[in-house]
């Protein structure tokens, strides 16, 4: 069975240096439950992913792209002239972009059935034949039974990485495949990073619409349900008391009354 593992480039959340992102360590795991793997990397240089030889992978092939540039092309042409029974990758990136479309890009470049959120993965019964756990969330899994070829990204519930070792990575090589021959540049994206202030809430019944006047009398009580209302001005006892029931009837406090009027004076809760 030939098993691809799709490597990146990730940065350390604190410190900014080249790590190997967690989830692809994750998917050397599982590769190498299931037999021998290679590693597959498109990037300006391979020294960020070399800590999955450590990990578990004997070999990485890298398919030099510039600065900037898009690894998906690159990806797409050393795949189809691989041919894997089994493609595994994360679910996103680390310290970048993290838009997590390279894995649906290469399944629908490639025409293979995509299956995400991968915890596990063993041979089926039937030779050429998979078994695949996919989390569903919340605890939930689904078994999936197939036949290669598939693209499968990992789920962070699936096992842990194993223990890097010092000698399996030296015993390990990465082999440089020149560059690819035709890319495509990525879009360049404006992003604007500013710290995250918290939104007020939203009054209950405000509307959402007319100008900033209508929105602070919805605030402040001078328009909607609470305008309707009457004001009383020194007003007796018994007619302050009818107004008042009457409101709690109206807001649905007080039962509607059954007779055609109460009195106010004796008024049933």
């Amino acid at each position: 069975m030939k098993i691809a593992v799709l490597l990146s480039a990730g940065r350390h959340p604190v410190s900014g240096a080249a790590v190997l992102p967690r989830m692809e360590a994750q998917a050397i795991r599982i590769a190498a439950g299931l037999g021998e793997a290679i590693g597959l990397h498109a990037g300006p240089d391979a020294a960020a992913v070399r800590e999955a030889l450590g990990l578990g992978l004997a070999r990485i092939e890298h398919v030099a792209i510039p600065e900037g540039g898009d690894p998906v092309t690159a990806l797409i042409a050393r795949l189809a002239a691989l041919a894997p029974d089994l493609v595994l990758a994360g679910r996103r990136g680390q310290g970048g972009a993290e838009s997590g479309i390279v894995p649906y890009a290469l399944a629908d470049a490639l025409d293979l059935l995509l299956i995400p959120d991968v915890i596990a993965v063993t041979s089926g019964d039937e030779a050429g034949t998979l078994t695949l756990d996919q989390s569903l969330g919340r605890g939930a899994l689904r078994r999936v039974s197939l036949r290669g070829p598939v693209l499968a990204t990992v789920h962070p519930d699936a096992p842990p990485p194993l223990a890097y070792a010092y000698g399996r990575a030296r015993r390990g090589s990465i082999d440089g495949l020149g560059s690819a021959p035709t890319l495509t540049a990525t879009p360049d994206m404006a992003v604007e990073e500013r710290p995250y202030r918290r939104r007020p809430k939203l009054v209950k019944g405000a509307p959402t619409g007319g100008s900033a006047a209508e929105r602070l009398k919805a605030a402040t009580g001078e328009s909607g349900s609470a305008a309707k209302g009457r004001l009383l001005v020194e007003p007796d006892p018994e007619e302050a008391a009818r107004e008042i029931l009457a409101y709690l009837r109206q807001i649905g406090v007080l039962a509607a009354s059954s007779g055609a009027s109460s009195d106010a004076s004796t008024p049933t809760l």
